[in-house]
C-alpha cells in the first residue's frame, strides 16, 4: 500500500462504503497523532496541534485551508491562540473514508 500522504483524495459519493473497522486499526497506525472521535454517531479523525502564538497558529490554518482546496476535501479547523484543532471526516457517508486518512497524513506534513 501507498503511504497515505503520497496518495490523492478521490471523489466521495453518499454510496461509498466507510473504512471498517479491520481497516481502521491499520490506517490508525499511519497516523499515530490522530484519534478516534465519535460524535453524533459519526466517527471522525481528531488532532490538536500547538504554538508559540496566534499567528503561526493562523498560518498554519491557512495551510490546513490550501491543502483542503487542493485535495476537495475539507475538515473542521478550530483556531485558537497557539493551537489549532482539525478535524476530518466524510460528510457525504457521515463516517470515515479513506480520503480523511490522506488528508490527517497530509496535515501532520504541515506542522513539520
Amino acid at each position: 500500500m501507498t503511504e497515505l500522504k503520497q496518495q490523492q483524495c478521490s471523489a466521495c459519493r453518499p454510496d461509498a462504503v466507510p473504512v471498517g473497522d479491520a481497516e481502521l486499526d491499520n490506517l490508525l497506525l499511519e497516523i499515530p497523532n490522530w484519534h478516534l472521535e465519535t460524535r453524533n454517531g459519526v466517527r471522525q479523525l481528531e488532532r490538536e496541534f500547538r504554538f508559540a502564538n496566534y499567528a503561526a497558529a493562523m498560518e498554519f490554518t491557512q495551510r490546513v485551508g490550501e491543502l483542503a482546496e487542493a485535495e476537495d476535501h475539507h475538515p473542521a479547523i478550530l483556531t485558537e491562540w497557539g493551537k489549532v484543532k482539525v478535524t476530518w471526516w466524510t460528510h457525504a457517508i457521515r463516517g470515515l473514508h479513506i480520503n480523511d486518512f490522506i488528508c490527517a497524513a497530509k496535515t501532520d506534513l504541515l506542522a513539520d
